[in-house]
């Protein structure tokens, strides 16, 4: 099924690529209007059925390798060429294959804890969740030594190292999620800025980069322990990973992470710290500190994963609109959206399908409805624009990463990538929010265009829970191409005041990542066509640029973007 609809996609992108074009022709003087007129007019109502159609139980919840993604990918491709967009890729298609290998584990292993005579045994899912990105039809842990290692961080620009030479071969280690919460020696009640970002999560409190530090130490397995609050969401959104994984087929890198990676709920990890005769709040406690060590706890870890392998080739769907300027052309900004969710769970009773019509499929709309509203705008981009729907984003940002690794155009051309992920369903805001605010130049579009909106600008309300780390654009940044993250407002006109925040909460506790997100009847999609304006004129103003906007001094990805232009001859 999946290789007979992509061959219908390859060859009608193929066919019509000559009936593409680049960019419309320019509208004639008497209609021409400006670029915020222009994405001002961008139809809410053609976002809703994008959103609504994706949405739909006959795409099966869009898991990367279903007949979902057949659907989801045949659609965006055709919608791109309506819309006027060329194929991206330069082998004259709107595909970018991205070989991916999908690991299910069986779902009745047990997890133990042993010490001495005495023995917890965790249930998987209700107590804990396991995998391995190791491609191999088992994966385990055999009596490997528990060492808790706090928060499991080697920062040495804060001059933190949770490790302290020790080794930490063939163990499993037991992290906290999040960033140590270093208290503000000017004021113990709040957090220090100067150490990890203060409230505002870094790199290192995200579990990707706990699974990454626990290989690069040699462990055998990672467990993370999880808190809703430092995690940013509930241990039932963990509890979804249960189903079949994803990963970039890379070779040795999949065999070099560690064999066994996961989650184990507060409770149990209560449990373990009690069986090793510790508490686990005063162990928490003394992990806060450049003193702290790793420490044994006594208790092996055992567990055996059978692993289901498959093999796919998932794509990446890449729309092009030529720049106008022949000396520019050549250089791009890039909008990411991702069009993946989680598929169909099966159930005893009936299977429950993961609609994400929020996550993503209203960013998806946007992306759609924002090209088109790129072949009306006059005068047309100076450079290139290249809108990338991306796969796996849910297992990883592995699509994102994939095209970052792998880039169709050179990243050091590249001046900009727009993140699009859960737009506003809720009706217009006062205000939009910037993730990571103070990053890159691009923060400094978005001051003036917000201030044209009459709107102002927040940084994010929950920086703690590490957005920026999160989304589409990260691969990007991490590579040094300046990305920009946002969100919407929380400021609704004409709501009450606490409205952004309950929604926000209500979206968080009982739709993310739940079969639950669906299209509503009530839906405000003025919103989201504001929102779009802003990442239209964000986008054109980019295009139109005199220069490449930089990171800012300080920003973490700075020296990547420095080295990488001069490296191509651009600096």
């Amino acid at each position: 099924m999946r290789s007979n609809v992509l061959a219908m996609i390859i060859l009608a992108t193929a066919v019509t690529a000559a009936g593409c074009g680049g960019s419309n022709p320019p509208p004639s003087p008497a209609a021409a209007k400006t670029p915020a007129e222009t994405f001002a007019e961008i139809d809410g109502s053609a976002v809703l059925e994008h959103t609504r159609r994706l949405a739909d139980d006959s795409f099966e919840g869009r898991a990367p390798g279903s007949r979902g993604e057949d659907f989801t990918v045949a659609y965006i491709a055709d919608e791109f060429r309506k819309a006027g967009l060329q194929p991206g890729n330069t082998d004259g298609h709107y595909i970018q294959k991205v070989p991916l290998v999908g690991i299910t584990p069986n779902q009745d292993a047990t997890l133990a804890f042993r010490r001495a005579s005495k023995e917890s045994r965790l249930r998987f899912k209700d107590d804990f969740v396991a995998w391995s990105k190791h491609v191999s039809e088992t994966a385990e842990l055999q009596d490997s030594e528990i060492v808790f290692v706090g928060y499991g961080v080697q920062a040495p620009e804060f001059s933190w190292d949770d490790y302290k030479g020790s080794d930490l071969k063939g163990k499993t280690l037991v992290m906290l999620v999040g960033d140590p919460p270093v208290p503000d020696p000017a004021d113990p009640g709040k957090l220090d800025p100067k150490v990890f970002g203060g409230p505002a999560m870094t790199y290192y409190g995200r579990w990707t980069y706990k699974y990454e530090i626990g290989a690069k130490m040699g462990a055998a397995g990672v467990l993370i322990v999880h808190e809703t609050e430092p995690a940013g969401y509930p241990f039932s959104v963990v509890q979804n990973k249960v189903t079949e994984q994803f990963d970039l087929v890379a070779g040795d890198r999949n065999m070099s992470r560690v064999a066994i990676e996961g989650w184990i709920s507060l409770d149990q990890a209560r449990r373990l710290f009690t069986l090793a005769g510790n508490n686990y709040d005063d162990m928490k406690k003394q992990s806060v500190s450049r003193s702290f060590r790793p420490v044994p706890l006594g208790v092996t870890a055992s567990i055996t994963l059978a692993n289901k392998l498959r093999m796919i080739e998932s794509c990446n769907v890449v729309g092009k609109l030529e720049g106008s300027d022949q000396d520019l052309k050549s250089q791009y900004v890039i909008y990411t959206s991702h069009w993946d969710h989680l598929g169909i769970e099966p159930d005893p009773k009936g299977a429950k399908i993961y609609h994400g019509a929020q996550d993503n499929a209203t960013g998806i709309g946007g992306l759609i409805e924002l090209a088109r509203a790129f072949g009306r705008v006059a005068p047309p981009p100076k450079r290139t624009m290249l809108f990338l729907a991306v796969t796996a984003e849910e297992q990883g940002l592995l699509g994102s990463q994939y095209y970052a690794e792998n880039p169709i155009y050179p990243l050091a051309r590249t001046l900009a990538v727009i993140n699009m992920d859960v737009l506003n369903v809720y009706g217009r805001t006062r205000d939009i929010t910037i993730v990571g605010l103070g990053n890159s130049d691009l923060d400094d579009y978005a001051q003036k265009i917000v201030a044209e909106q009459g709107r102002v600008i927040r940084p994010d309300p929950s920086p703690e829970k590490g957005s920026y780390y999160r989304s589409d654009h990260f691969p990007f940044a991490k590579m040094g191409v300046p990305a920009l993250a946002s969100s919407s407002g929380i400021e609704f006109v004409g709501k009450p005041e606490d409205y952004g925040r309950k929604i926000r909460e209500e979206y968080t506790s009982h739709i993310y990542h739940q079969p639950s997100d669906v299209v509503q009847p009530d839906w405000d999609m003025s919103g989201t066509v504001l929102d779009l304006q802003f990442y239209g004129l964000m986008g054109y103003r980019a295009a139109q640029a005199d220069k490449y906007p930089e990171w800012k001094t300080g920003t973490e990805f700075r020296a990547v973007r420095e080295a990488q232009l001069k490296a191509a001859g651009i600096r």
